[in-house]
């Protein structure tokens, strides 16, 4: 997945002549917290909301001097750089640039997220494992040989590290519900199963609570 098949053109940019006020109320409208400034198609920066509450809002926001540089993607880049954009710059939205590098739309934070719970790896029923491990012993193709056979398969997986560590730890949902046998595989190569949370008894926790709650309500 690409950049250019999630740009939203919902979100109008700003021009050096709009204020503060009217960027603020714009801001408000969309929820997000940034907008681009644009000139004809050239992407001039991001605006943020704290650049506005640091000048008069009355003023063009042409007259601002912005507080970030100008971040942007290119309309080819892949959403996980996207995603690093927009976490390395505290983002609510970034400006997409064709090869020219006119402007031609943004994305949001929230799009990217929602086509993330789209995604078969979030929505397909399973269950999470979280492994922790020594740098040197990750292999993500061994794990993915254990987890396969038991007749499972690993639909999605990320690494969360600690440069001042030589541990890191790597979260896998797996295609089913029932994950005890995959556990005790992976433990018997010497796998340290950190966590696992099964998506079902998660949904039945929360259904309890439901009725806890209509339960209280109606007495």
């Amino acid at each position: 997945m690409i950049a250019e098949t999630l740009i939203s053109n919902e979100i109008i940019p700003l021009r050096t002549s709009d204020t503060g006020e009217e960027a603020l109320s714009m801001m408000n409208d969309f929820y997000v917290r940034h907008l681009p400034i644009v000139n004809n198609k050239q992407l001039l920066g991001l605006l943020s909301e704290d650049d506005i509450l640091n000048y008069d809002a009355g003023e063009a926001v042409g007259s601002y001097s912005l507080s970030m540089v100008r971040p942007y993607a290119h309309r080819k880049d892949h959403i996980y750089e996207l995603l690093r954009l927009l976490a390395e710059y505290h983002l609510t939205l970034i400006p997409v640039v064709d090869d020219d590098e006119d402007y031609i739309g943004v994305i949001t934070l929230e799009s990217l997220l929602i086509h993330f719970a789209q995604t078969a790896s979030f929505s397909e029923p399973g269950s999470i494992l979280v492994l922790e491990m020594s740098k040197r012993d990750y292999s993500l193709a061994e794990i993915a040989r254990i987890v396969e056979s038991e007749n499972a398969a690993i639909l999605s997986s990320f690494i969360t590290t600690n440069l001042e560590s030589t541990r890191l730890d790597i979260t896998i949902k797996i295609n089913r519900q029932n994950v005890q046998s995959i556990i005790a595989t992976l433990e018997r190569f010497n796998y340290e199963v950190k966590a696992s949370f099964n998506e079902s008894d998660y949904v039945g926790s929360l259904q309890e609570r439901y009725d806890a709650l209509m339960s209280y309500l109606n007495v």
